[in-house]
């Protein structure tokens, strides 16, 4: 029997893959949130599959996302990482990852974790949503402007408010499967 899976994945054996392992299963480790935020702000304006095919060379090229190296980067490493075909060589994303990595290590310091500032905004729990078909998600919410406002209050680049609805739906902040999805109840 097939399973049922959410529209958007359908067809594509890595997308399937990471519906079915990651996407909207809640997220409470600082280093995989990290991982998501600077993936979803490359996403920004391209489609996320164009990211996962790239996944492997991001975490190479940004030493597996270790949010306290890319808080030090200098010009001659964001300078190398530009050249870099195996990512999405975007001056202004490569610049905003380091400025992201400082402002995430601010916000640890406050908050203890970065996970417990972010998970605040959702009390703690994840907001479970009932999309019948994936075309009807909102691309974002006022809790996501609300979030994407005082992320950019901190210092954070490239986390406009439908940025912000990804890496929520991506790290399980809410569940957006659509209800017929096998991962719906899951998750």
């Amino acid at each position: 029997m097939t399973k049922h899976r959410c529209g958007w994945c359908e067809g594509d054996a890595l997308y399937e893959s990471y519906h079915d392992e990651e996407w909207g299963v809640p997220v409470y480790d600082d280093a995989t949130l990290f991982e998501f935020l600077i993936l979803e702000t490359f996403q920004a304006g391209l489609s996320w599959i164009t990211i996962l095919r790239k996944r492997e060379n991001f975490r190479k090229a940004f030493d597996n996302f270790d949010y306290k190296k890319i808080a030090t980067y200098s010009q001659d490493k964001m300078d190398d990482l530009l050249l870099d075909a195996g990512i999405i060589r975007n001056k202004l994303k490569v610049k905003a990852t380091v400025t992201n990595a400082q402002a995430f290590l601010k916000i640890q310091e406050e908050f203890g974790s970065f996970s417990k500032y972010i998970w605040e905004f959702v009390d703690g729990k994840p907001i479970k949503n009932s999309i019948d078909i994936y075309k009807n998600a909102p691309p974002n919410t006022p809790l996501s402007d609300a979030l994407s406002k005082d992320l950019k209050k901190r210092g954070f680049k490239f986390v406009g408010s439908t940025v912000v609805y990804a890496h929520m739906q991506a790290t399980g902040m809410v569940n957006d499967h659509e209800t017929k999805c096998f991962r719906y109840s899951e998750v």
